[in-house]
């Protein structure tokens, strides 16, 4: 082995905004505050909402109030989360607390599907027996929570929507919205025509978008424990890029990552022919990595591939060096035609 191994570069700075790889020019401060106030516009409606849905009778404002209930404490998770994921790296924790906003992106996912299921039961059985419901409340109110979520959504899309957490809170009050829309509809026809099961229809529509945003919360955040690739990169095309630029042999080891949503890792054993400037090829898939896929927290260790290696390697084989990696995990990839 040559004594290039295990090279750093400048792929472990940060990003000028703070956050590797998403600098977004809206301060932390700023965050908070917009989320505040979206906050304070939501829970004042819901606790309303939860009132007149019951002098009413209607199950579909009460579940629009429950979807709201789970928009506000996505929007308190992700306060904390902002808290805890700027403290610095110490200790154990050497990536700091980032991926607190996972755990609570999972928490507010898992809250919609169990409400969306309680909320189904129900809305069944008001189909099968409907009570009477108060239609002009309902769509009054619906009508006020349209305009309400309009607001909680534009003082959302002032923040750092890069976070998983503060885009699933907008996408959750996107969906109240349409939701109310729906709700509107139901009071509207409940009012005219006296068809009662409206309202019932109208929660399992509510509870449908529940669904669909839990789930989504679920999988993305799943993908980053699980540590998958980005969604928007393939690990094996990547390594096929690498392993194109000047000098390099083969790419093994290679893992790409996501430390929070918003902030990707990469790692890799890289070969580079013998006289090849190691420090040189660092430099440059370091700049490919930052400039084609946004990663700029990279770890590569480069080595010269031993001439005995290449000399006795047939197209196709792996060239990795036993001495390093006996179990390389993941393709080798190499100049020629590899299995992926």
């Amino acid at each position: 082995m040559s004594d290039h191994s295990h090279e750093h570069g400048p792929a472990h700075e940060r990003g000028a905004g703070g956050h590797a790889g998403h600098s977004h020019g809206v301060s932390a401060d700023a965050d908070r505050r917009w989320l505040g106030i979206a906050l304070t516009l939501i829970t004042a409606f819901m606790a309303i909402e939860v009132v007149i849905g019951i002098i009413a009778q209607s199950l579909a404002l009460i579940s629009d109030a429950a979807h709201m209930l789970t928009d506000a404490v996505s929007i308190v998770l992700a306060l904390i989360a902002m808290r805890l994921s700027a403290r610095p790296a110490r200790g154990g924790f050497t990536y700091g607390l980032k991926r607190a906003e996972i755990l609570s992106a999972q928490a507010n996912g898992l809250t919609l599907l169990l409400l969306g299921a309680w909320l189904a039961y129900e809305a069944v059985h008001r189909l099968i027996d409907p009570p009477e419901v108060e239609g002009g409340l309902v769509f009054g109110t619906a009508l006020a929570g349209i305009v309400v979520n309009i607001a909680a959504a534009w003082c959302i899309s002032k923040a750092n929507r890069s976070s998983l957490n503060v885009e699933g809170a907008y996408q959750h009050i996107l969906n109240d919205l349409f939701a109310f829309v729906g709700t509107a509809v139901a009071g509207l026809i409940v009012l005219l025509t006296g068809f009662a099961r409206a309202d019932g229809i109208a929660t399992l529509v509510v509870v449908a978008l529940m669904v669909k945003a839990g789930y989504g919360l679920l999988r993305e955040s799943g993908r980053i424990f699980l540590e998958a690739a980005p969604a928007d990169v393939d690990p094996d095309t990547l390594g096929d890029k690498l392993v194109a630029q000047t000098a390099v042999v083969e790419v093994h080891d290679l893992h790409v990552w996501q430390i929070t949503s918003g902030q990707s890792a990469l790692s890799a054993h890289v070969l580079v022919e013998p006289g090849g400037d190691c420090h040189a090829v660092r430099r440059d898939l370091e700049e490919l990595l930052r400039h084609d896929y946004g990663i700029t927290h990279s770890t590569l260790q480069v080595d010269h591939a031993p001439e005995k290696m290449l000399q006795l390697a047939l197209p196709g084989d792996s060239a990795g060096d036993a001495s390093h990696c006996e179990a390389p995990h993941g393709p080798v990839h190499r100049g020629e035609p590899h299995k992926h």
